[in-house]
């Protein structure tokens, strides 16, 4: 019997030990914390035929001697595409990465094409394995799969129908040698795609831009202001546009934020692409609500209003998100990730109003602050969530009317265990001291 070794015990990890099981091999299960651990699995490689890397997984010694002794390694998208093709599974795919807006042009698709009659199911990189999702869903007709960087770093037979990039923007750089191999990564979303195949490029990222020649399928041509000729999707003069159609009212569209708008770009794009109706596509998208830990107001005390965007896990998004408000309250840090922090310092001088500050990065951030001449008595470096919280509570007025922007910029793991139990927490907080 073919034997198969899983590192990490994790969503992707037990996945992939369901879908190897199916596919005939015996599963070894490495997990330092859960299962046998790395230092015992170095004994057992001899056996095995398939190293399976869950994506959170650094390239640790384990990693490193199966590499050196040529044992195949993939991660768990691989495999679940590998299983799809064996077992004839005929859903399409729709792959889509980025560095910020997946998750929400992954959910919102798939709720839309449910919407529409069709059967979605979404996956990946958003709490269920594409493993579990084939081994329940053989018959659906489409898997939409959010894509990490992680994720992509290993794929080889794996083919998406439709792919994209939401947009390109420095992330990751603790587990990237420079921003250019982090992009380069993204980009193996296209890989083995034909001519049959569709990918969705935004015009409007130079560095999806730089690597466009690449793409071998066909092209949908979408981004927020018109810059090619040919281009399908573009906002103009108050309204989504999409192949010289009035798509949307952006006035009537429940998702808000320039960010949003470039989500619902990818977001019509495909649903066009697949036969959905105008009509549909309103009356969805001018109704339906936003994601948790995205963007949500969640309590009002007094005039002060409380945004948990505990999904801000980059420079970028979190960008974005201060430049939906008028002069926010931002409460932002996490896991030291060697971004260059000038660009945040300066976007906080020029429109964050105070900013408290927690986790590995607070230091870091409060001394680019000072570089620039930000006001000191507007920084409150309390490092921990719950003193944060605390402060806010001595420092709001029930009259005043500020945005709290809880925004972190980046990931969660120094403190908490992801960014949905950060973002829980963070609610918790609030109801605790503010109700």
């Amino acid at each position: 019997m073919k034997k198969g070794m899983v590192f990490g015990a994790g969503v992707s990890g037990l996945g992939a030990k369901d879908i190897l099981i199916k596919m005939g091999y015996e599963v070894i299960l490495v997990d330092d914390k859960i299962a046998m651990t790395s230092k015992e699995a170095l004994e057992k490689l001899k056996e095995i035929d398939i190293f399976i890397k869950s994506p959170g997984v650094p390239y640790t010694e384990l990693v490193k001697k199966v590499k050196e002794m040529n044992i195949e390694i993939i991660d768990e998208i691989e495999l679940g595409y590998r299983y799809k093709i064996q077992k004839q599974i005929p859903g399409k795919i729709i792959a889509i990465t980025g560095t910020n807006g997946k998750t929400t042009v992954t959910t919102k698709i798939t709720e839309l094409l449910n919407f529409s009659g069709f059967k979605a199911k979404f996956c990946g990189n958003i709490g269920v394995s594409f493993s579990k999702t084939l081994i329940e869903n053989e018959k659906i007709d489409y898997f939409v799969l959010e894509l990490s960087s992680y994720q992509l770093e290993n794929i080889k037979e794996f083919k998406a129908d439709i792919a994209m990039i939401i947009n390109l923007a420095p992330d990751h750089l603790n587990r990237y040698k420079d921003e250019e191999h982090y992009y380069d990564t993204k980009f193996n979303i296209i890989n083995n795609q034909t001519k049959e195949d569709l990918f969705i490029l935004n015009v409007n990222c130079d560095n999806l831009m730089k690597r466009a020649p690449k793409i071998k399928s066909k092209i949908s041509l979408i981004g927020l202001d018109k810059k090619m000729e040919n281009q399908q999707g573009y906002i103009k003069d108050g309204f989504l546009i999409y192949e010289n159609e009035n798509i949307l009212d952006i006035s009537r569209v429940s998702l808000k934020g320039k960010h949003n708008l470039e989500n619902m770009l990818f977001i019509v794009s495909t649903v066009k692409y697949l036969g959905v109706s105008n009509n549909k596509i309103r009356e969805f998208l001018y109704n339906t609500t936003s994601l948790e830990h995205r963007m949500e107001i969640f309590y009002n005390y007094g005039l002060n209003k409380f945004v948990n965007d505990s999904k801000g896990t980059n420079i970028e998004s979190t960008k974005f998100a201060i430049e939906a408000y008028n002069s926010p309250i931002l409460i932002c840090g996490g896991v030291d990730k060697k971004l260059d922090l000038k660009p945040l310092a300066k976007i906080i001088k020029e429109k964050v109003k105070e900013v408290y500050l927690i986790g590995e990065i607070a230091d870091k951030l409060e001394n680019e602050l000072k570089e620039i001449n930000y006001d000191n008595s507007k920084i409150f470096n309390l490092k921990e969530l719950e003193n944060v919280v605390i402060k806010l509570k001595e420092n709001l007025k029930e009259d005043a009317e500020n945005i709290v922007l809880f925004s972190p910029t980046t990931a969660s793991f120094d403190q908490f265990k992801n960014f949905e139990m950060r973002g829980k927490i963070f609610k918790e907080l609030i109801f605790k001291y503010f109700k």
